[in-house]
């Protein structure tokens, strides 16, 4: 069998698996739930909807680092593993996209507009607005406390004090960080020193994304298999800038990306008032009078397809697209370079290069 062959067969397999086991775990918290009230299948359905499809990167890493690290194909320590990170995904998105007031995931609803959504159907009084974020942010929070759960139920690996706990338990706390310094530069951003505000971004974009979406993923498989702190270093001076380089990418998609394919409304970070490396970049290289029009129009819900269209005129006229991919080259290379040091067997090299690739590349 081809390295290929092996390769698609073992992660095809590992992906089913995680997704058994979130359903299978899912379905028996929803019975405890319905045992408390029929009226909290709209949160348990929105949690399982979010856990269904998806890319799978994080729990991927975590798989590719414990197989990396010597341990068993499709072990329930890491199948387990890559459920909680599944869940602790679901439960960032529900959050982040109150946060960044984000109508849509993935092309349809975000939770927080399926509650409003239910809100009208069912004739309900007071506030639509308020009852499906305070909806979603319960369903959020839940969804952290299974994560939680499923992350305990790996067992010893996953102790107090062990490697894996420790990371695991870093990831969620700078995740929560890098979130707060992401809605801070939206308010103090404007009036802060601009010199600093491509650094302010990339800081934002390393705790808020960079680390739980590849570094610490990766370095949890390691630790839960009893990889070696320099083999852990090793994952981290990979999958780090690979990190860096996935939200970067993330950015542009936000400005420039198909709707059809991201599954957001074209422009949609400029309508959320997103500051990211992209728009430093433009708000330091654009003219004076330019970056007062992107600075005036930021975070506008109102903001017109014409506007949206103006920004992006700016952003490619200065310099600062051309920039952004030049940074997310100089990252990617950097990830290629650590990765092809690494002590790694054929088939774990091969995937973790294509995980590389894919998310240096994407297009949604």
């Amino acid at each position: 069998m081809s390295i290929a062959e092996q390769l698609r067969l073992e992660q095809s397999s590992f992906v089913a698996t995680v997704a058994g086991e979130l359903t299978g775990f899912l379905s028996s918290r929803q019975s405890v739930m319905s045992g408390i009230s029929s009226d909290i299948d709209p949160i348990m359905d929105s949690i399982s909807n979010l856990v269904t499809g998806g890319k799978r990167l994080r729990a991927l890493m975590c798989y590719w680092g414990w197989r990396g690290a010597g341990g068993e194909e499709a072990a329930p320590e890491v199948v387990t593993a890559g459920s909680a990170l599944e869940l602790f995904q679901a439960a960032a998105l529900i959050h982040d996209d109150i946060i960044d007031r984000s109508d849509t995931r993935r092309g349809g609803a975000s939770v927080h507009q399926r509650f409003m959504q239910l809100h009208d159907s069912q004739g309900w009084a007071l506030d639509r607005e308020r009852f499906g974020h305070a909806a979603a942010i319960l369903a959020g929070d839940l969804c952290l406390s299974f994560s939680e759960e499923a992350f305990t139920d790996i067992g010893p690996r996953a102790a107090a004090g062990t490697s894996a706990r420790l990371i695991f338990n870093l990831m969620r706390a700078e995740v929560m960080a890098g979130q707060y310094l992401d809605i801070l530069e939206e308010v103090a951003g404007p009036v802060r020193d601009r010199s600093g505000a491509v650094s302010r971004a990339q800081s934002i974009i390393r705790f808020k994304s960079a680390k739980y979406s590849t570094e610490h993923p990766l370095a949890l498989g390691g630790a839960l298999a009893g990889a070696s702190n320099d083999l852990l270093r090793g994952y981290s001076h990979f999958a780090l800038p690979l990190g860096e380089a996935f939200q970067l990418r993330d950015d542009v998609l936000g400005v420039f990306g198909d709707p059809i394919t991201t599954g957001k409304p074209a422009g949609d970070d400029l309508r959320e008032g997103k500051r990211t490396v992209l728009v430093a970049l433009a708000m330091e290289h654009a003219a004076a009078d330019e970056s007062a029009f992107i600075d005036n129009r930021l975070g506008s819900p109102n903001l017109s397809d014409a506007d949206v269209a103006e920004i992006r005129s700016i952003i490619e006229n200065c310099g600062a697209l051309e920039a952004t991919e030049s940074l997310i080259a100089e990252f990617g290379a950097s990830a290629f370079t650590a990765l092809d040091q690494l002590p790694l067997d054929e088939l774990t090299h091969t995937a973790l290069r294509r995980l590389a690739e894919a998310s240096v590349s994407r297009a949604s």
